[in-house]
């Protein structure tokens, strides 16, 4: 065989593996975004229930200075995150926006109490847990009510519950097909060098013999393939930390070595398991068998 002929085969060797390399690394990239909404499907979930208001009204006669040091006594109760004081001219002024300027003429003294606006740590947004939150901050001479919205708390809940069994399908899915589509793409890197193994195994070579150089480039095409795909899911979460920053604080940054470690391994698992079973079929394959 001529130096050109060698030169165009291995050119060939060299775009399969490469053409191989990229369809796997789409696959694991898929894998990647897959992998980071499940390991921060806990984190989104908390920024929901996190992001629930909870108003404790104060009785109309509670002067700000008190209403503020029993934020304070608030602050430190173990179901708060955190807490916001709206003064009597601010609950004036967010009144007049809804209702006009003129709202208050119907009264002789202003109606609106000072009040603080509390967000709940997300163990504690539940019903049950509700009532309880309820019962402790309204336990306090100074406080008239507290208000939520208990349908909304129990939307909240029933939807978070429905998105997770949906998402939790939706990876499932998604890792079978990714599974089949880098299986069907290691079958066919390997499928073309049949007639390599066919001579091999007419030399004597055992089955390990002859599946142990293809085992160790899978680990290596399973790598490689795998930092390509980190590096895509890289780039594309700093392009949503550039532009949609808020959505980006949802994600928890300590578990991406979660993701980065889910990837390598699928890319690596999925990459020998299927080269491993190929191989051995095309051992066990007759010459005539080869052309099929």
């Amino acid at each position: 065989m001529s130096k050109g002929e060698n030169h165009i085969i291995g050119r060939r060797l060299v775009n399969a593996y490469l053409s191989s390399v990229i369809s796997i690394s789409l696959v694991l990239l898929l894998v990647g975004v897959a992998s980071l909404l499940l390991v921060n499907a806990r984190s989104v979930s908390d920024y929901f229930k996190e992001n629930m208001k909870v108003s404790v009204l104060m009785k109309t006669d509670v002067a700000e200075e008190d209403a503020l040091a029993f934020r304070r006594k608030v602050d430190g109760m173990r179901f708060i995150k955190s807490s916001d004081f709206v003064s009597r001219e601010q609950g004036i002024s967010e009144m007049r926006n809804l209702l006009g300027e003129d709202f208050l003429d119907v009264f002789e003294t202003s109606p609106i109490p000072v009040s603080i606006d509390v967000t709940l740590k997300a163990d504690y947004v539940s019903a049950d847990s509700l009532d309880m939150v309820k019962s402790e901050i309204a336990a306090s001479p100074l406080v008239d009510e507290v208000v939520y919205q208990r349908s909304l708390v129990d939307a909240l809940n029933s939807n978070l519950s429905k998105i997770s069994v949906v998402l939790g399908i939706f990876i499932v899915l998604l890792l079978f097909i990714s599974y089949v589509l880098i299986n069907n793409t290691v079958r066919l890197n390997v499928y073309a060098r049949r007639f390599t193994i066919h001579t091999m195994r007419l030399v004597g070579a055992t089955r390990s013999f002859i599946r142990a150089p293809f085992v160790l480039q899978a680990v290596f095409q399973g790598i490689f393939s795998a930092i390509v795909a980190i590096i895509m899911l890289l780039a594309i979460m700093f392009v949503v930390r550039n532009e949609f920053a808020q959505l980006f604080e949802v994600f928890r940054l300590d578990l991406l070595l979660i993701v980065l470690g889910i990837v390598i391994a699928s890319g690596v698992v999925i990459c020998v398991s299927s080269t491993y079973f190929v191989v051995n079929k095309l051992v066990s394959l007759k010459k005539d068998e080869l052309y099929f």
